[in-house]
């Protein structure tokens, strides 16, 4: 039975095994590929403004939470620490949602409901994995969590032209969700250190046990 080949990494060797224009091609393949890495995360930032910004200018309230909140609070310390995300997390009341639906619906957006979230397919790139999710202000974003997420009217707007979810708030919803990506997010605020004393006060005690457990895993890279 033949074995699988191997696939190898990029060697700048290989110029002298195949010969320089294998390397070229090689090489012009990997930048194409960053290049369109770099763009992606440009039009996820392009995306980002467009949508707070028709929220904003229709009195919805809102405010920006998961990857990208994580990502404002990080680069307010440490920009070089800051975590790339490839989709949108909006809190807001679930009375606004015809309100956002059209709002959005505006910029081309086209609303999916799904069984466990709203989210909104950007016309550039209609992917459930690059759109805007909405979760419920006040409300367990699943019914097994122990805590209702925060309200919209805990949110900072020091950090970016949008209003961004508290600190404290942040560091409680993502403590209640608890996935492996909450962890890490968690793990970034630790890093820069952003979850002082004063945040682990306004903490309940499940969720400082929580927070200790992750603590006690974070690197000091």
């Amino acid at each position: 039975m033949r074995r699988p080949r191997r696939t190898r990494r990029f060697d700048l060797r290989d110029k002298h095994r195949h010969g320089s224009s294998a390397v070229v091609v090689q090489f012009t393949q990997m930048s194409s590929t960053y290049t369109e890495f770099v763009l992606a995360m440009q039009r996820i930032e392009d995306r980002l403004l467009r949508v707070t910004a028709a929220l904003e200018a229709a009195g919805v309230p809102y405010a920006v939470v998961g990857g990208s909140a994580v990502a404002a609070w990080v680069a307010s310390i440490v920009l070089a620490a800051t975590r790339t995300t490839k989709d949108i997390d909006l809190l807001v009341r679930r009375a606004d949602l015809d309100r956002i639906t059209a709002e959005l619906g505006r910029l081309g957006f086209r609303r999916e409901d799904l069984r466990s979230l709203i989210l909104f397919l950007a016309p550039d790139e209609p992917s459930r994995k690059s759109g805007v999710h909405l979760f419920w202000a006040s409300e367990r974003v699943r019914p097994s969590y122990q805590r209702v997420a925060p309200g919209v009217d805990e949110v900072t707007r020091s950090l970016a032209p949008f209003a961004v979810l508290d600190l404290a708030a942040l560091v409680r919803m993502k403590l209640t969700s608890l996935r492996d990506i909450d962890r890490v997010h968690v793990a970034d605020l630790l890093r820069v250190g952003l979850i002082t004393d004063k945040v682990r006060a306004r903490l309940p005690t499940d969720l400082l046990v929580r927070l200790s457990d992750v603590e006690s895993h974070v690197d000091d890279d």
